[in-house]
């Protein structure tokens, strides 16, 4: 019998115990370094612990992960057989949550495999006959390995759909369903997603049997945790603005977003002439390269990772301080997922959105449809990014721990040198790394900006105003019409009832005349028959 938990009974302050799990599951969480659940974790784990079916809502950066997998690894029977599926929309993510799994279940003697492209087949095999109790799966690989029967006695009791908006928005709704044929009806399934379209709820009404409902997500789908802002610049300025940016913003870790594949690479060369740690990662590179990327960015060895949507969808990779997007997302469902790679696990994070007067629009219907607050500023110009860097480094120096070192070559010079010469040119040594390049004035100024705000929000007044003014016009109209319509149906009615009375009249008339002439035709016959019998 499991033990039932109810969650609506949870105290923020109570720890990860009161769920009773096993031992070496809490001791997998506190060597993870988890203290209190988040929302979803409170909310989820009681379900999933009772075996029931799950539709879970919430942002990303909240801690899904372990929302499913830590009560499937309390539940784990070790019978040698593969007891959860867990399905994501990309190769990274894969890797990220058998890594995850992995970690948490270190003492349960969890073993985990990755199914995904660009892997050889052969290779995967040979790890599932390891027995291992939990794949990861993108949808592609699973469905090969599924139709080309080389996974034996394939019969997960769980199967997890991570990221499921996501798997939508790649075009992967039919793979899912037809993944769903190959697994058994007897099973519990777990669907989690950051949003939720249309075509998700259907898809949870087809393979979920009377789901639990779980929504931690607020009014506005954006991350509370993370500042958002939005720069006006000419479609010339885009590559000047980020380097002004990155320069201003001085992030710790930042994800540039852009469309293409190609503009990636060429952006990420051209960070690292100007001398940045930066990266690429998008589809079209090879597996190893995809990985050594990820890896050079969990390392920090690089600090600036340049990618496209897809291969960066559902990466939680701590210490992302910005997200900046270099073209305004698609829709809505791509911002919020943009964005939500900074501001994890309770800490800030800041996002910066790059936009021209023609994109206003679609960056003004993100705002609307996320009900999020995105506020307009100025890119600033060289002197007053200068200030900021040699504030930070001012800073930095001060604040920075004296060596034994630094004090035996200080003891070496001080009677030889002057100190403030010293200073200076240590000085000048460090802020020759920090230089500013570029135009002074990059983008809209605040002039500028506040009249084209100003010009925005009149065009938008007049559109509401014509709008009203329209429907009423349309209301009068459609009101006379139905008027005359009516009218005219009145007569219609009338005149097609009297034109009923004329024709019956007429019949009537017509009818007493032939029977009035058969009944004097009658007669005349008579008459004759008479006069030929005298």
């Amino acid at each position: 019998m499991k033990k039932q938990i109810d969650a609506s009974a949870w105290d923020i302050r109570e720890s990860f115990e009161s769920f009773g799990f096993k031992k070496s599951v809490l001791r997998g969480i506190r060597e993870a370094g988890f203290t209190e659940p988040s929302p979803i974790q409170k909310e989820a784990i009681p379900i999933i612990l009772d075996g029931l079916d799950v539709i879970a809502q919430a942002q990303t950066g909240t801690g899904k992960t372990a929302a499913f997998g830590l009560p499937l690894i309390n539940n784990l029977k070790n019978d040698g057989s593969i007891e959860v599926l867990i399905v994501t929309p990309t190769r990274e993510l894969a890797m990220q949550v058998s890594d995850e799994i992995f970690k948490l279940g270190k003492y349960n003697r969890v073993k985990t495999i990755s199914l995904f492209g660009g892997q050889p087949i052969k290779r995967q095999i040979e790890l599932l006959e390891k027995k291992p109790q939990v794949i990861i799966a993108t949808p592609g690989r699973l469905l090969d390995h599924l139709r080309n029967e080389r996974l034996k006695n394939f019969c997960p009791s769980v199967v997890v759909l991570d990221e499921s908006d996501e798997m939508l928005d790649m075009g992967f709704l039919d793979d899912i369903e037809e993944i769903f044929t190959y697994l058994s009806d007897d099973r519990q399934t777990l669907l989690f997603s950051a949003t939720m379209p249309t075509p998700i709820k259907h898809l949870a009404q087809k393979i979920l049997n009377n789901p639990k409902l779980i929504k931690v997500t607020p009014d506005d789908t954006t991350n509370q945790d993370i500042a958002q802002r939005y720069y006006i610049i000419n479609e010339q300025e885009r590559e000047d603005a980020i380097v002004r940016l990155i320069d201003s913003e001085m992030p710790q870790k930042a994800i540039i977003f852009t469309r293409m594949k190609k503009e990636a690479d060429i952006l990420s060369e051209r960070l690292l002439l100007r001398g940045f740690k930066a990266g690429a990662l998008h589809g079209d590179m090879e597996q190893r390269e995809r990985v050594k990327s990820m890896k050079a960015f969990k390392d920090s060895t690089i600090d600036i990772l340049v990618a496209t949507d897809i291969a960066a969808r559902g990466l939680d990779i701590s210490g992302v301080s910005h997200v900046f997007n270099f073209h305004i997302p698609l829709n809505p469902e791509s911002y919020v997922h943009r964005i939500g790679r900074t501001g994890r696990a309770g800490k800030k994070g800041i996002a910066i959105t790059l936009a021209t007067p023609l994109e206003f629009k679609e960056l003004r219907r993100i705002k609307e449809n996320t009900k999020a607050s995105i506020e307009l500023y100025e890119i600033p110009n060289i002197q007053d990014t200068m200030d900021k860097k040699d504030s930070s480094i001012l800073e930095k120096i001060l604040k920075h721990t004296i060596s034994d070192d630094a004090l035996r070559v200080y003891e070496q010079i001080r009677g030889n040198a002057d100190m403030t010469q010293l200073v200076c040119k240590l000085l000048s040594m460090v802020l020759q790394e920090s230089k500013v390049l570029g135009p002074n004035k990059i983008g809209l100024n605040k002039k500028d900006l506040n009249a084209f705000q100003f010009q925005l929000d009149s065009n938008r007044n007049k559109e509401k105003k014509d709008s009203k003014q329209g429907s009423r016009e349309r209301d009068k109209s459609a009101n006379k019409n139905h008027s005359r319509s009516r009218g005219k149906n009145e007569r219609d009615y009338r005149g097609s009832k009297q034109d009923f009375k004329n024709k019956k009249s007429t019949k009537e008339i017509k009818k007493q005349q032939n029977g009035k002439s058969t009944k004097e035709s009658k007669k005349d016959f008579n008459k004759k028959s008479t006069k030929g019998k005298r």
